[in-house]
């Protein structure tokens, strides 16, 4: 029996120096059995131009869909997962963001601890922060749920080998999510009333109240250079963004948690809020201040 089928997508929007790079990183691994499909979010008629050029000089392996609208990560990558697995017939299915470099046995690992157990639904890999290449972003995760955050285990420390073991977690991010075709069938696509962030953190969710299992796979390494098609970690797109999606998912999640800690959830979302607010304006940062606001309407 041969080795299953990965449909592997990404999403670009204006980040076609980017998403080059990670294919080219891509045309290296050593697993042999995947589609690469690429998702335009309507980027600017000169950077799609330029991403479709350097994929028509490559083969006829890489499929590039342009979207009429921007559909945020969520949507973009539905658009790549409905391709994958109603054209392809894929058994995987691999979100990967575009500006990220792998590794080159990255998928072997995922798809063979996958593999091993049927209950295992989602895979994720360990990502370092790029260009350090031994500083971790990610190695597991867990949901807080007093919260409504994810925390990485691991962020921003040197990969000493304290991390290396794989471990069934509760958040897995959608930086790197390797996904089973059954999961997709169970408990549908990514959501896309979030837009962009949190749509991981939701799916997530979905994903172990269906019954499967998130594994980290610590022998899986991407390097990522962290939200630079949105502008960074603290950009003003980011921080808009994040703010609404993670009020979205308080009230979404409130029966869950119960009133207590949806009180406490609410009042510290805006009290960081507020001191975020604060902050970007003394420091001379309006229009990250405002972007805050916005996101909290």
């Amino acid at each position: 029996m041969g080795l299953p089928l990965v449909g592997i997508i990404l999403v670009n929007y204006n980040g076609a120096e980017d998403t080059i790079e990670c294919i080219k990183s891509l045309k290296k691994i050593k697993y042999n059995n995947y589609e690469v499909i690429i998702i335009d979010n309507k980027s600017s008629d000169d950077d799609y131009l330029k991403l479709k050029r350097y994929i028509d000089s490559c083969s006829n392996d890489i499929v590039l869909i342009r979207s009429k609208e921007n559909l945020g990560f969520a949507g973009g990558n539905n658009i790549g997962i409905e391709y994958a697995i109603n054209k392809l017939n894929c058994d995987y299915v691999l979100l990967l963001n575009n500006d990220t470099l792998v590794d080159e046995y990255f998928l072997d690992a995922l798809v063979d601890k996958s593999e091993r157990d049927s209950n295992i639904g989602v895979a994720g890999a360990k990502i370092y922060y790029y260009p350090e290449s031994n500083i971790i972003w990610y190695a597991g995760g867990e949901i807080n749920w007093k919260k409504f955050t994810s925390i990485h285990y691991g962020e921003k420390k040197e990969d000493l080998g304290n991390y290396n073991n794989d471990i069934e977690v509760d958040f897995i991010t959608g930086c790197v999510m390797l996904i089973k075709k059954e999961v997709l069938g169970k408990v549908g696509y990514l959501p896309e009333e979030f837009f962009m962030y949190y749509e991981d953190f939701d799916f997530c969710i979905k994903v172990k109240d269906a019954g499967f299992k998130l594994i980290y796979v610590s022998e899986s390494k991407v390097y990522h250079k962290i939200s630079s098609s949105t502008g960074g970690e603290e950009s003003a797109f980011s921080l808009e963004y994040g703010s609404k999606n993670r009020k979205k998912l308080i009230k979404k999640y409130r029966s869950r948690v119960g009133t207590f800690n949806f009180i406490y959830a609410i009042l510290y979302f805006y009290f960081t809020r507020i001191l975020k607010i604060i902050i970007f304006y003394l420091k001379g940062k309006k229009e990250k201040s405002l972007a805050i606001i916005k996101g909290m309407q």
